[in-house]
């Protein structure tokens, strides 16, 4: 049984962009992604069952795409959103809900450490046993981007500068894929990330100067 036909109507062409035609899956995924990095700029907490359905359209669309990595990248970060959604209700002190934090050293280290691997792994799984025609660099957008999503869940700071850096390669390589829609999405998902990074860095100074104690 074909994709095609097992997914059905999702996957049947909406509109027709640049001469390309763009599923229904992808339309919906454009809407979903849009309102799901706004509600995480704003830090509110209903981002993460918009995220989990965008990451399944997302899924449909980058399996059919080809891009493999990406595709079950989607199928972690639905575990990833339904741990956000506990982290951010309970992950603070005290069980209280998470408030904007800053990167440790040895946060980073482990991130960098990990993505390091996973890009490498990645690059070779997808070279040996798919057909992907872009190995490395989906092996490399799924390794930052698992990391940004982590420290969204934890609520740091720095998360921004990683989906920043996941957007600038994923818009030319999904345009590169004939999926115009989705690049444009993450042209929208650039500008609202450099949002969010300055949003929560408001957040995150104010907190840090309501907590400094006035000298005498």
């Amino acid at each position: 049984m074909s994709l095609h036909s097992l997914l059905g109507p999702l996957l049947e062409p909406a509109v027709t962009l640049g001469g390309t035609p763009t599923s229904w899956a992808e339309v919906l995924g454009f809407v979903t992604g849009a309102i799901n990095v706004w509600l995480v700029v704003r830090q509110h907490i209903a981002n993460w069952p918009v995220g989990i359905a965008n990451v399944v359209l997302l899924g449909l669309i980058f399996l059919d795409g080809g891009l493999y990595a990406d595709a079950g990248l989607q199928a972690v970060y639905v575990v990833l959103q339904v741990w956000g959604w506990w982290e951010w209700l309970y992950g603070g002190q005290g069980h209280a809900e998470r408030v904007v934090q800053r990167t440790s050293r040895a946060e980073w280290a482990g991130i960098a450490a990990a993505g390091l691997a996973a890009t490498g792994l990645l690059t070779w799984v997808l070279s040996t046993y798919t057909d992907s025609t872009v190995p490395f660099w989906d092996a490399l957008t799924t390794a930052i981007s698992l990391a940004a999503t982590y420290g969204q869940s934890r609520k740091l700071l720095e998360s921004w500068w990683l989906w920043i850096s996941a957007d600038l390669i994923y818009i030319p390589l999904y345009a590169y894929k004939h999926l115009y829609l989705t690049s444009a999405l993450y042209v929208v998902f650039l500008a609202l990330c450099v949002a969010g990074l300055l949003a929560w860095r408001k957040d995150w100074t104010r907190r840090r100067t309501a907590a400094t104690p006035v000298a005498p």
